[in-house]
């Protein structure tokens, strides 16, 4: 199976005024979502569906508490999740407050096995 993909024109960034260039862009099949896992993992085990849309969603919540504790959430053969900062440069270490603070965001590193993943993909470009 490989990854489509679609030419997508981009504006240098870093020169609005260079001409746009074509870039290869990701085109997405579908999406998967909780109820959908829940009912594929049911059919790989004993496991109800019921049962894994319960475990996914207390998953779910129990990320969303930890990261918001400032702690790296691991998951195993996934990867890890953590929350990063970015903030203004001061001069002396007294002046950095949170006031400081510009933008957050959630970091995921995937494991090997994920990273792997990427290195054996083949991709075809979308007609």
């Amino acid at each position: 199976m490989a990854i489509h993909f679609k030419p997508l024109e981009r504006v240098n960034p870093q020169d609005i005024t260079a001409p746009k260039k074509y870039y290869a862009a990701v085109k997405t099949n579908g999406s998967v979502d909780f109820e959908s896992l829940a009912e594929m993992i049911s059919e790989q085990c004993t496991v109800t569906e019921t049962d894994c849309l319960a475990v996914l969603n207390v998953l779910e919540q129990n990320i969303v508490r930890e990261l918001g504790q400032g702690r790296i959430v691991r998951l195993g053969k996934l990867g890890n999740f953590q929350v990063s900062i970015s903030s203004f440069g001061v001069t002396t270490a007294a002046e950095v407050s949170a006031t400081a603070i510009t933008n957050s965001r959630i970091i995921f590193r995937p494991a090997k096995k994920l990273r792997n993943l990427l290195k054996n993909l083949s991709y075809q470009k979308a007609s």
